[in-house]
């Protein structure tokens, strides 16, 4: 039977840590982007605000005040579409990093298992055969759902970008037909 050594123990420790760490820098990437992006939203709004609001007072009568509401409603529209565009590009490039990691480490788990089993197969007392067997066809059949699962995981990712996508372009039409109408009526 096959014993990990402490040597084997403390490299699988530091592995570990080492992910641990990975991922975590990771996580605060994309909580750095969604603050610099929320900064960059919080300065533009103030400045897009004051604009506003020196248009608004400089405003000869109730027409001109409904022309300039009309105006800033298609760009507020973009921007948040924009905005929310931003948000799940952040989103899915930190979950793929993280991902991207654990597959790795899954990968060198899976690898260190095999070797684990294909070790204890060849000290196997005789007579053993058909149980090594059964491991095996164990692992191939758990290899092989992991790999549906992320196959289904992707594609169910995909569909959710497909309709984020149309949702937005959606809401962003539908500020211009407002916006139009909206000028018409003023």
């Amino acid at each position: 039977m096959s014993y990990l050594t402490p040597e084997q123990v403390a490299a699988a420790s530091k592995a570990n840590l080492e992910t641990l760490f990975g991922l975590t820098s990771k996580a605060f990437e994309g909580v750095e982007k969604l603050v610099e992006l929320n900064l960059q939203v919080a300065k533009a709004t103030l400045a897009e605000s004051q604009e506003t609001a020196k248009a608004a007072l400089s405003a000869k009568d109730a027409q001109e005040l409904l022309a300039l509401q009309a105006s800033l409603l298609q760009p507020s529209a973009e921007k948040a579409a924009a905005y929310s565009r931003h948000l799940y590009d952040i989103a899915a490039a930190t979950s793929a990093e993280v991902t991207k990691t654990a597959e790795a480490q899954f990968a060198e788990m899976q690898k260190s298992f095999v070797s684990a089993v294909d070790s204890a197969i060849k000290n196997a007392p005789a007579g053993t055969e058909n149980a090594a067997t059964l491991v095996k066809s164990a692992l191939t059949a758990a290899n092989n759902a992991y790999e549906s699962a992320h196959k289904a995981a992707k594609q169910a990712a995909d569909i959710v970008e497909a309709n984020f996508n149309a949702v937005t372009n959606t809401a962003v039409k539908a500020s211009q037909a407002a916006a139009k109408t909206a000028k018409r009526a003023a």
